[in-house]
């Protein structure tokens, strides 16, 4: 199937979720990477920040994990068309932008590239690791310009059924897929689940 046709269809599944399936899967979800991945004080995390309205994995409970760990936590933020970091504290103040989305007041990016862990947001991902977003293409961008070393850890609701047909070649796969039943490894050729 196409980008665009998976974007249709998982939007759609999306919006079938009642409001508790999402807390419950997101907990799943969380309880899943919280066991397979190690956790050191001083880690850099870049962590997406959940729109409730979009049915998105809740992460509010991997930032107060990241933060009660001693993690050093960094948020996306879209600036003149292009994906920045921004990094936040237990602390800091969220503001709604035009969009209602919760987000960083300052538009600076922190400069940093060197991370350990991303949380990825996305629509779906195939059994290769290629993930399907709502086609902006602010991930892709983003995977380009940080260290090689980061584990690309993307969470989602459902498994993958489908191949994506079109990929680009500037499209950046994910290392990982969590999903409330299984985590997902992709090697080059084939993926290893564990369930």
């Amino acid at each position: 199937m196409t980008k665009a046709e998976l974007r249709t269809e998982y939007i759609k599944k999306r919006k079938t979720l009642s409001h508790d399936e999402v807390l419950t899967f997101s907990a799943e979800i969380f309880n899943r990477f919280k066991n397979q991945f190690k956790k050191f004080s001083g880690q850099k995390v870049h962590c997406f920040l959940s729109i409730s309205e979009k049915k998105e994995v809740n992460t509010n409970v991997f930032l107060n994990y990241f933060f009660e760990n001693g993690c050093r936590v960094f948020v996306p933020k879209i600036v003149k068309g292009e994906l920045i970091s921004v990094e936040i504290f237990q602390d800091s103040t969220l503001i709604k932008n035009a969009w209602g989305i919760s987000e960083p007041e300052t538009n600076i990016d922190c400069g940093e590239n060197d991370f350990d862990l991303i949380i990825t947001p996305l629509l779906y991902c195939d059994s290769t690791g290629n993930r399907v977003g709502f086609g902006k293409g602010y991930y892709d961008g983003f995977f380009s310009r940080i260290n090689k070393k980061a584990s690309k850890i993307g969470v989602n609701f459902f498994e993958p059924s489908e191949i994506v047909d079109d990929i680009w070649e500037k499209d950046i796969p994910l290392d990982y897929l969590i999903t409330p039943t299984a985590t997902l490894s992709f090697g080059i050729s084939k993926s290893k689940s564990t369930k």
